[in-house]
């Protein structure tokens, strides 16, 4: 994998894209089931040769892109967005510091591969496995991610598994986007290229 603004761009817009999914369940109890899946499979591509396999390709993940492209920018979207972005952001340095948790997730995505790969990886059994390891390790660090939405439907066992694993989904982004040589520097120092490597993407 190449370490170039390219690869991060995809690698947050794979985040942005896991997250505005978060969103929707939290409000609505539902989400958009071919871009959940595209964020699911990703969680299972542990071992693909580059960042784009890991989305199935960058036109996968041009929702994302696009509200990448609108935070970099002026436009003003979902302001609980960019928060909970921040949080995963945050989370993921405690993670990857933790040798053991991130052995145990790991050995629990492989273990739930073969589901995923039989069943699909939005199946109720596959997210429910998902939720229930993203319960049992990632929910216990600090700073804890909150997610705000409609109390009827975060009340809902089915709701919260649902968002756990799409949270999962998205700090296996944030690990790529690090992995990629991503720094919070570069919302600094580098919007112009991250705008450009976005816009080549979206051509």
């Amino acid at each position: 994998m190449t370490m170039d603004f390219s690869s991060r761009v995809l690698a947050l817009a794979g985040l942005l894209q896991a997250l505005k999914l978060v969103r929707q369940i939290a409000d609505t109890g539902h989400a958009d089931a071919a871009a959940e899946r595209i964020a699911l499979d990703s969680v299972f591509r542990i071992d693909a040769d580059s960042v784009e396999a890991v989305y199935g390709g960058s036109a996968s993940v041009r929702g994302g892109l696009l509200l990448l492209r609108d935070h970099l920018g002026t436009v003003r979207g979902d302001d609980a967005l960019p928060k909970l972005a921040k949080a995963i952001l945050e989370i993921e340095r405690r993670f990857v510091a933790d040798e053991g948790m991130t052995e145990h997730v790991l050995e629990g995505i492989r273990t739930l591969g073969g589901i995923a790969e039989r069943q699909g990886s939005i199946h109720p059994e596959a997210i429910s496995r998902l939720g229930q390891l993203y319960a049992d390790t990632i929910s216990h660090l600090r700073p804890k991610v909150i997610v705000q939405g409609n109390p009827h439907y975060l009340q809902q066992p089915e709701v919260v598994a649902e968002i756990r694993a799409l949270l999962l989904a998205a700090l296996r982004s944030a690990v790529l986007w690090r992995q990629m040589g991503g720094s919070l520097w570069d919302f600094v120092f580098s919007r112009r290229q991250m705008v450009a490597a976005i816009d080549a993407h979206l051509m």
